[in-house]
């Protein structure tokens, strides 16, 4: 096992990557941790505050990302000092995304249905993170063989190939497909051959007078998010805890903390 470790992850400068995923995770699982002990009111723990003004987490979290990646950066991908960096942004990035949300909206939205973001946006970081760290190259370079990256021709129709399924499936608004397909083509090779959402660029410019084509995909997007949103949800519940209820305070939501 320690040589698989030192020959698939030390040597080729990965184990930053995977320190800085590490952190990020355990920051986030940790953060929510804290926020549903205080919306609960139990624990040591309490919002911070200075001077009346409620200190969001968020804002810590961009120092030590600022901090993070700047080390990182001038650090390299060996060494104390790009491991400890990476660390330091892993942390600074988990607070920052648990936060998403608010960030997105400029609103205190922790607690609402908006708020599932911050805990989508942070479980597809961890995804992306973890292919790269496994050995997928963005635009499936990863696939290609010694000599086809030496023909420059086939490199290039490789990348505006993948590239332009990838941006035909987000047209489609399938957000999340695109964003895995640059990392796995094969997830965008299936978002752009199946129809477009509704409401989405492609299905406003080339289902405007094909009926059958808007009523079929109104019909899956139906279907696709009965079946998904319930688990997707749940999933989301029992990460985020957004399912529980602080009792003499209904569905209010209160302040995240630091």
């Amino acid at each position: 096992m320690g040589h698989w470790f030192t020959r698939n992850i030390v040597e080729p400068g990965k184990l930053p990557t995977l320190l800085a995923l590490t952190s990020f995770v355990l920051t986030f699982l940790v953060t929510r941790t804290v926020t549903r002990l205080i919306r609960a009111g139990k624990g040591p723990f309490k919002n911070v505050s200075s001077g009346g003004l409620h200190i969001h987490h968020v804002v810590p979290g961009v120092v030590l990302a600022v901090i993070g990646g700047f080390g990182a950066v001038g650090s390299g991908r060996h060494g104390l000092g790009a491991a400890v960096f990476a660390v330091v942004f892993g942390i600074g990035a988990g607070l920052v995304l648990d936060e998403f949300a608010l960030i997105l909206h400029l609103d205190d939205v922790y607690w609402t249905d908006d708020g599932r973001k911050s805990v989508e946006v942070v479980v597809l970081t961890a995804a992306l993170v973890g292919l790269a760290l496994s050995g997928f190259s963005p635009l499936g370079v990863d696939d290609l063989t010694t000599d086809e990256r030496q023909d420059r021709v086939t490199f290039i129709l490789t990348l505006a190939l993948n590239f332009l399924l990838v941006l035909i499936t987000l047209v489609k608004g399938k957000f999340r497909m695109a964003v895995l397909g640059v990392l796995v083509p094969f997830v965008a090779i299936v978002g752009a051959v199946r129809l477009a959402r509704p409401g989405s660029w492609w299905s406003r410019h080339f289902y405007g007078r094909r009926h059958r084509a808007r009523a079929r995909s109104r019909i899956r997007t139906y279907r696709h998010d009965k079946r998904w949103t319930k688990v997707r949800r749940r999933f989301q519940d029992l990460i985020g805890g957004f399912q529980e209820r602080v009792p003499g305070r209904g569905s209010t939501p209160s302040d995240p903390p630091s």
